[in-house]
């Protein structure tokens, strides 16, 4: 008698964390996470609960852990939730670790070598634009924000080109959830006045900071460009108003939106699966 043969096994399949199962509290909390992460805009404990498909009490429980872990916070009337700072903080470092960096570097790099100036990479987080990236300039007189460090978008030159992809229901919803502080005499903060700057940056497809943050600090940016999505990879130049001049700032914009083609390659290639670090050579 032939003896049987077992039965292959079954395919692994990744799990889904949206749908795991609910005896699995940590992976709860990653699916918590992760749907509160998606969102464009502050989830209440109601939208969370549809979002997960998990009981009322469980999802306020784990809202109330993970507040207190610093991963999610409340905003706008204390009933609204987002991602926290130590969530941000994570995923920051990862963003900053990850193979694709070292090639996103060295465009940076060579961007500073051609204009002379110090260069950012930035995303977008809530209402606030984060340094993912910067290579400085050599020049002796200079402002420091270093990698991780936050600036409003509604006085940043990255931040207004992240906001001209909205909808203006969806800007005045999030603007409108957080307080447009004046940092300088030139600090837009009059919702009509900043619609009518946005709408000046989605047609340029350039965006300005002009010393709205900082004090004598002048901004130039582009977005780098994404085939199937909007964007949410900021590139920058900045320095002292005195060495950007306007001359300056105009000469700079092709450099910039080459870098930022060259950056958005890396990110394709990335996507794709091959090795990036050809695409820096």
């Amino acid at each position: 008698m032939k003896p049987q043969k077992k039965p292959a096994p079954p395919p692994v399949v990744a799990p889904n964390v949206t749908t795991l199962d609910n005896d699995k509290p940590t992976m709860r909390q990653f699916a918590l996470l992760e749907a509160l992460a998606k969102m464009d805009r502050f989830a209440t404990l109601q939208t969370l609960v549809e979002e997960t498909g998990l009981p009322k009490p469980t999802v306020h429980r784990m809202l109330q852990q993970l507040e207190m872990a610093g991963m999610v916070q409340r905003d706008g009337d204390g009933r609204q939730y987002t991602t926290g700072l130590r969530l941000r903080q994570l995923a920051e470092t990862v963003l900053l670790n990850n193979t694709v960096h070292g090639a996103r570097h060295l465009v940076l790099r060579r961007l500073v070598e051609e204009v002379g100036e110090t260069c950012n990479l930035t995303a977008f987080n809530g209402s606030e634009v984060v340094y993912l990236d910067r290579v400085e300039t050599p020049a002796p007189l200079r402002f420091y924000l270093q990698a991780g460090s936050v600036v409003p978008a509604h006085c940043s030159a990255t931040g207004k080109l992240f906001l001209a992809q909205m909808t203006p229901s969806q800007r005045r919803r999030l603007l409108g959830q957080v307080a447009l502080e004046r940092f300088t005499p030139n600090t837009l903060t009059d919702m009509d006045a900043i619609e009518a700057e946005i709408a000046t940056v989605k047609r340029d497809g350039v965006g300005y900071d002009r010393e709205e943050y900082l004090p004598g600090l002048i901004c130039v940016a582009v977005l780098v460009p994404s085939t199937n999505r909007s964007s949410n990879l900021g590139l920058a130049v900045q320095a002292p108003s005195m060495r950007l001049t306007p001359q300056r700032v105009e000469a700079a914009i092709p450099a910039l939106q080459r870098a930022a083609q060259a950056l958005q390659a890396i990110e394709e290639q990335a996507s794709s699966g091959p090795d990036i670090n050809s695409l820096s050579a």
